[in-house]
């Protein structure tokens, strides 16, 4: 390629680039402002994330159009598409971890009640890991460093092991007093958006190594959510 052609398409994918930052910083604090909210039960922080979301449909609706024309006019080959190809992968990522963070936010309009200590402290652990996870993982983008990423990608474990110990504790609460199945549910709910999270930053962390090294993860993926197995009277 020409010098010229060669600063455009530098020029389009710095473009891309800076508008997935935005987005990656605009869900890290959608993340936070749900886990916040469904904590101090903050109807008004709640609305914000619910608001806010439409936002990040729109940038990764940008980042598909930039990428697919760039595509389209300067046809990359190996590395510059793999990074287009990932730039696509890791926007769509970002905007379902959007989703989740809203849906979160929901919750907090169903529970009027305070939560019990030991379950906010469980949702609130888990609401950091999930952030942590987020955090790193953009960085590992940002960076292109394949070992934050693999680290990122291996600690999801931790995340689901929580979670099925708060889904555990959920369903006692739900036994010993049915009055509590309307406030438990919906925390289950959100406990499981949290999980879903980690699965996404997990799916971030697979297509940066794939970005840098050119193949895939070579380990089987770490999953730890034994939920759907348990019965209900596990303990």
């Amino acid at each position: 390629m020409s010098d010229h052609i060669v600063t455009a398409y530098d020029l389009e994918i710095s473009a891309i680039k800076t508008l997935l930052a935005q987005m990656g910083g605009m869900a890290e604090e959608q993340l936070n402002n749900a886990i916040t909210a469904l904590a101090k039960r903050d109807l008004v922080l709640a609305d914000l994330v619910i608001a806010r979301d439409e936002k990040l449909d729109v940038m990764e609706r940008e980042i598909e159009e930039k990428a697919t024309l760039t595509i389209a006019k300067r046809q990359p080959m190996a590395l510059d598409l793999r990074e287009i190809m990932v730039a696509i992968r890791v926007a769509a990522d970002i905007e379902r971890i959007g989703d989740l963070a809203k849906n979160t936010a929901k919750r907090t309009h169903a529970i009027s009640e305070a939560l019990p200590r030991k379950l906010a402290t469980g949702l609130s652990r888990m609401g950091s890991m999930a952030q942590a996870q987020l955090k790193n993982v953009l960085d590992a983008y940002g960076l292109k460093d394949a070992e934050k990423a693999l680290s990122v990608w291996r600690s999801d474990e931790e995340l689901d092991a929580l979670y099925n110990s708060i889904f555990r504790e959920l369903l006692t609460y739900m036994m010993e007093d049915p009055r509590n199945i309307g406030m438990c549910t919906h925390l289950l709910f959100g406990a499981k958006n949290l999980e879903r999270i980690g699965d996404h930053t997990t799916n971030i962390a697979e297509n940066i190594y794939y970005l840098i090294n050119g193949k895939t993860i070579a380990e089987d993926r770490p999953k730890k959510d034994i939920t759907s197995m348990m019965t209900g009277m596990e303990k």
